[in-house]
């Protein structure tokens, strides 16, 4: 049966009003023609992650339940409002738009909205409050025809907060303390009987009492056993499943897939209690160092996420086959050109074994192929591992072969182990550059010798995949994992970088997300120099401007737009700044007041192209010279003797330096600034 069916459930409530009237006459968007890519290069790009509630409003007739002045609730953005701005987007530089969930949300929870569209209800129908199906793919048809790329932020972790585990067997969800954060597990199996608790569980219920933690039957902690029954006179067995029917406050159970979809009647769906791993809430985070390493990735992979996500059996085979036929619809139907996928540490355990091929291994894999059925080459998939372990998150880049043959995992991840190392330690920190010299050749495998970066934690790798999963024909985007790496400074989990560094530290750290090997991504709100602290505070409004600074929304005149917009600009220009390979030249090992304090010198060079960077971090003017103790020798460099090389960084003084016999250089630079130089 076609699409179609899905129509009636898709369109938003105001459908009733006429807001959408003719839109049953439209031709279906799994009928239109898809992008098909094979120009496309990933490292050409510059990812722009937009939080669509607080985008801008471009449809009032969608905005439903919102509450603009509560951090927490809808605000009102929508893919319309995307649309309207896609000039602004463009006169920025951005080539690639990362848009938040789409799907269907359960509407809210203890006062808390889903406007950021983690908390799905319903796979396959479209959330009301940012438009219809239609209004979607006509956002990336727009997109498209602006040059643009889309990419679609997709959670197959877990749903939302969709049922709860009725543990006194009352048919109620209730809230309690218990101990202040100690389980009942505790008090009546573990302290009595501790033969039958493993270590790490005598852990918990010495130490659980301090964390101060809140017991609901939303959310209760995990249990290795499943979450159990329990009443004042002991245990029942496991608790029971209770999905919520509450139409009026949209907290009911995912309805079963329409007719179209060819889902078999007599298999589950996600209303079904045995899709779901019913362990409870992870609760090691933050005391991590007090457990097993698999203590805590037990948790992570079938544990519930905090705030009563309730954690998918994705190694059920039903499931498995549910969520890839879903977002092969989303593909079909949206034309999308890349996913970004949430909480994949929580989904298998590739550092256990690579050649496992889980849930992983076969999705990414049926992604690529269903782009390439579709004619879409270049299909990017890159996941949010949000931890600092740069050998676990790696893993998940890295593919595997088992009985069926090689299979492939993520050409990407959000690089939170650089975001902790080289973003906060050296631009916000001032730890040695030399972090980000270890840091990339643990990435590529260049780490065996080097005593210092061994002595700083960083693994030999290579930790990132060495190879590309797919190629292009057939759905891939033909580079490897080491080539692709999303970098960024902050994002819709985290502080703005602002929040608690100076428009100095800013400045070299964008010089360094922009020059740096990899796909640099900018967080919306940044070239209007937003600073809001943790969630929701860094989920501002782009529409209201940054009225600290006295901005108005969308402000293009600003110098924090100048300086995103130039540095994206000088990027586009030079090859070898999107492609060209790297030689790292110059990095410091002593934070110290020295004479190349801060220095990080580059060369990236492609066939046609190459470029030197440095970059200065520190508080003072340095020099690309070891101090005149150490013998005062000076970077030394591939460019030949005579070169003259200019300075293109925005805002440069446009000074140029003359390469020495041999192919040194000495490079001044001032405090936190760059310099970008071609001959």
């Amino acid at each position: 049966m076609t699409p179609r069916a899905l129509l009636p459930l898709a369109l938003l409530p105001a459908l009733a009003l006429g807001a959408a009237c003719g839109a049953s006459d439209l031709e279906h968007p799994t009928d239109l023609p898809h992008r098909a890519n094979a120009d496309v290069d990933w490292r050409d790009q510059v990812i722009y992650q937009i939080v669509v509630d607080r985008f801008a409003n471009g449809d009032p007739s969608n905005d439903l339940n919102v509450a603009p002045s509560v951090p927490a609730r809808y605000h009102g953005g929508d893919w319309q409002g995307i649309i309207d701005k896609l000039d602004y987007l463009e006169q920025l530089g951005v080539t690639a738009l990362w848009i938040s969930p789409v799907v269907k949300n359960t509407e809210e929870d203890a006062g808390f909205a889903s406007y950021h569209g983690y908390w799905t209800q319903d796979f396959l129908r479209p959330n009301p409050h940012f438009g219809d199906l239609y209004k979607l793919r006509e956002l990336v048809d727009a997109a498209h025809a602006k040059g643009m790329l889309v990419i679609l932020d997709v959670v197959t972790n877990h749903v939302g907060q969709l049922f709860y585990y009725d543990i006194n067997g009352n048919g109620q969800p209730d809230d309690w303390i218990s101990g202040g954060g100690l389980s009942h597990t505790c008090v009546q199996i573990c302290t009595n009987n501790p033969s039958q608790c493993s270590a790490d569980e005598l852990t918990y219920c010495t130490k659980g009492k301090d964390y101060l933690e809140r017991i609901i039957e939303w959310d209760p902690e995990y249990d290795p056993r499943g979450v159990q029954g329990w009443t004042s006179l002991g245990f029942s067995g496991p608790a029971t499943v209770r999905f919520t029917d509450w139409p009026d406050k949209n907290r009911v159970p995912p309805p079963r897939p329409p007719a179209w979809f060819g889902w078999p009647d007599d298999k589950p769906w996600f209303e079904d209690p045995s899709w779901y791993h019913k362990k409870g809430r992870v609760y090691v985070w933050w005391h991590e160092g007090d457990y097993s390493r698999d203590f805590v990735r037990d948790q992570e992979t079938t544990g519930d996420f905090p705030g009563g996500l309730k954690d998918l059996d994705t190694d059920n085979p039903d499931v498995t086959e549910a969520l890839t036929r879903v977002f092969e619809y989303w593909i079909e139907a949206a034309d999308f050109d890349g996913f970004r996928i949430d909480t994949i540490k929580h989904i298998d355990r590739p550092e256990q074994n690579l050649n496992r091929r889980g849930f992983w291994g076969t999705f990414t894999d049926r992604m690529r192929a269903k782009a390439a059925a579709l004619g879409k080459q270049n299909f990017f998939i890159f996941g949010e591992a949000f931890d600092g372990n740069d050998q676990l998150i790696g893993s998940y880049t890295q593919g595997g072969v088992d009985g069926a043959g090689r299979f492939g995992r993520f050409d990407s991840v959000f690089y939170f182990s650089q975001k902790y190392r080289v973003i906060d330690a050296v631009f916000k920190q001032g730890q040695p550059t030399a972090n980000i010299e270890c840091m990339y050749n643990s990435r590529v495998g260049r780490n065996p010798t080097d005593a210092w970066c061994q002595g700083q934690g960083y693994p030999a790798g290579p930790t990132f995949g060495a190879e590309p999963h797919a190629a292009s024909s057939a759905g891939g985007i033909g580079l490897a994992p080491q080539q692709v790496p999303v970098n960024f400074l902050d994002n819709h989990d985290l502080p703005r970088f602002l929040f608690d560094a100076s428009p100095e530290q800013l400045r070299i750290a964008l010089a360094y997300l922009f020059t740096w090997d990899g796909i640099p991504c900018v967080y919306y709100g940044t070239e209007q120099a937003f600073a809001g602290g943790v969630d929701p505070a860094n989920r501002e409004d782009l529409w209201s401007g940054n009225r600290g600074l006295g901005y108005p929304g969308f402000d293009t005149t600003n110098p924090a737009f100048a300086q995103v917009r130039d540095l994206i600009a000088v990027r586009k220009q030079h090859e070898a700044l999107r492609r060209g390979d790297v030689a790292i030249k110059w990095a410091t090992r002593d934070p110290g007041a020295r004479r190349d304090a801060g220095i990080f010198g580059f060369e990236r060079a492609s066939a046609s192209d190459k470029v030197l960077v440095v970059l200065n971090a520190s508080t003072q003017d340095s020099e690309t010279c070891a101090p005149i103790a150490d013998g005062g020798a000076c970077m030394q460099t591939t460019f030949p003797a005579g070169t003259v090389l200019r300075d293109l960084a925005p805002g440069s003084d446009g000074m140029t330096f003359t390469v020495a016999a041999g192919g040194t250089v000495a490079v001044r630079v001032g405090p936190q600034r760059a310099r970008i130089l071609a001959p």
